[in-house]
């Protein structure tokens, strides 16, 4: 026997007595059961249903609330119905139809009803229950989704940012948030909801949802809400709360990861490179350094970033990462940014900050080798050969030494390498190592280089692989001690007054074998000594006479390798 015939069989009562076949009790006939009741309709409870009403004899229509274009509303078991209808709206649930046969003495018996219900009609109400409730109904609240971490829950006096979708009791949608492309928007606990939200909203998470309850007194009563809501409806909300925040609540900062050996925190006016994800405080992204593929850089604490962000950039290591949480008025406020921060939004950054630096900071030298014997320290015009590796401070490698095929050689303040660069190199001897760190003033600046971001601090890893003492700038070759006095007979080797080109270069080559003279290094040999043999050669006759050895003060001037 199935369900809705045992249900008929206990809930209804069909007696004939008699030889007339009199029905002397209701007929209910549930021809529609919904597969779920969570609420049968009892004594007391206040109903809200639909109904057309004919008359057995021959089906003819005497009323119907599809009709008039309301629901009937009423109490169940108190009288205000027909015993009939009081008897057969009893254990219905909401969307149940029932077809409840009234014989006349349970309806309006032998009399009838004002010229519209004739005396001893027998009455046939199809009716479709739309809601109940009860005065002693509380707003009923079941969260099924909450997320793994919670660490605050809605409290009175929140701003909070939901999406909903509302129904009535029966399932008929009335209203939606989704719909409307935005969330609802609104403080709570201080009466802009009605009583009922305002209750079930309380004590959520971030990402929760729930389906809450709320009886017609607890939300829009014997009025309803113009077309949406009718006259003693109850609502059902199914909720995901989106974000909220306290007006005087300030940023929240949570370190993630915080490197070893921090030396020094970002402090108000340094410039700062980091990456970021940004998203709202449901997980929803909305933007990202990473996606760009560059870092976001700014100055912090002077008012170029948000104010939440301002000052959660303060006290940072180079390599940390924190998540920042910010509120909207730390933020982008009511108003948002169009199309992209929705108003009133709280913000969740999880940033990691690559480098940072201040327009007035040094080039750092940290020395990590250095040899016993340090006795020639390199400096300008000095040519030096040395071995390096390049990166940014997060650990990137940009350049090395190592991936060259020739050594990687300069004349120090010749400008052939960035000023940073100049100065780590600058005072160290052979086979000393240094790390050496270059703020983007001292290294490519605001517009970077090729592979090298803007405004990047760069990390050198340095040694020293070989050192040759340089001569002053617009020289070929200089005394490291006094001159042979007189300078010509100790060039004319041969004695016959004049020095050739080889006899030019066996001298020159004999003054730097002993160490009376130094030739610009870094340079071929022969072609310095050419050059210096042409200056002094001034009649282009291939030899160098006393005469053009000795020149005016002039001339001394402009010709000054010997």
């Amino acid at each position: 026997m199935d369900r809705t015939v045992c249900v008929q069989l206990w809930l209804l009562l069909l007696t004939l007595s008699g030889t007339g076949g009199t029905l002397v009790d209701v007929l209910v006939d549930r021809y529609y059961i919904p597969k779920v009741c969570p609420r049968e309709v009892q004594t007391e409870d206040f109903i809200r249903y639909h109904f057309n009403g004919s008359f057995h004899a021959d089906g003819k229509h005497f009323d119907s609330s599809h009709d008039r274009g309301k629901a009937f509303i009423s109490q169940v078991g108190l009288g205000r119905l027909i015993t009939g209808m009081d008897r057969g709206l009893q254990g219905m649930c909401v969307n149940e139809r029932r077809r409840i046969t009234v014989p006349p003495h349970l309806a309006y018996g032998s009399i009838g009803a004002g010229g519209v219900i004739p005396p001893d009609a027998v009455l046939v109400y199809e009716v479709l229950l739309l809601d109940i409730w009860n005065t002693e109904d509380v707003v009923q609240i079941r969260s099924y989704s909450k997320p793994a971490t919670c660490n605050r829950t809605t409290a009175a006096s929140d701003f909070i940012r939901y999406h909903y979708n509302g129904t009535l009791l029966s399932g008929e949608a009335f209203d939606s948030s989704y719909q409307r492309n935005g969330t609802y928007d609104t403080y709570l606990g201080q009466g802009d909801l009605i009583k009922g939200m305002d209750e079930g909203l309380l004590g959520m998470c971030v990402g929760e949802r729930r389906v809450i309850i709320v009886p017609p007194f607890l939300a829009y009563g014997e009025t309803g809400y113009g077309a949406l809501v009718p006259p003693q409806a109850t609502l059902v909300f199914d909720v995901l709360m989106v974000d909220f925040f306290h007006p005087s609540d300030d940023l929240t900062v949570q370190v993630k990861e915080l490197p070893k050996g921090c030396i020094r925190r970002t402090v108000s006016g340094d410039f700062i490179r980091y990456h970021y994800n940004g998203t709202f405080q449901d997980g929803t992204a909305f933007d990202s350094s990473y996606k760009r593929n560059s870092t976001y850089n700014t100055y912090i604490g002077m008012g170029y970033v948000i104010k939440g962000m301002d000052k959660a950039l303060i006290g940072l290591c180079m390599g940390e990462k924190r998540t920042i949480t910010i509120p909207p008025h730390l933020a982008y406020g009511e108003d948002g940014v169009e199309g992209f921060i929705p108003g009133s939004a709280v913000l969740v950054f999880g940033i990691h900050v690559v480098d940072f630096h201040n327009p007035k900071d040094p080039v750092e030298i940290r020395v990590t080798h250095k040899p016993q014997e340090c006795d020639v320290i390199s400096k300008t015009d000095d040519w030096i050969q040395y071995r390096y590796n390049c990166s940014l401070m997060d650990g990137t490698l940009l350049y090395s030494s190592d991936q060259l095929d020739l050594p990687s050689v300069t004349t120090l303040g010749a400008n052939n390498v960035i000023w940073g660069l100049e100065e780590g190199l600058s005072g160290m001897c052979v086979g000393e190592r240094r790390e050496v760190f270059v703020p983007p003033h001292w290294g490519h600046g605001e517009n970077g280089a090729a592979g090298v971001p803007g405004s990047a601090v760069l990390h050198f890893e340095l040694e020293l692989v070989d050192l040759q003492k340089g001569v002053p700038e617009g020289f070929m070759f200089v005394w490291t001690g006094d001159s042979p006095d007189p300078l010509f007979p100790a060039m004319d080797l041969n004695g016959d007054k004049l020095v050739p080109l080889e006899e030019f270069t066996t001298f020159i080559m004999l003054q730097v074998k002993e160490g009376r003279g130094r030739l610009r290094p870094g340079v071929d040999a022969d072609s310095i000594i050419k050059d210096m043999f042409n200056n002094q050669d001034l009649n282009k006759d291939g030899k160098i006479a006393e005469n053009e050895l000795y020149v005016t003060e002039d001339d001394k001037a402009e010709r000054d390798e010997l």
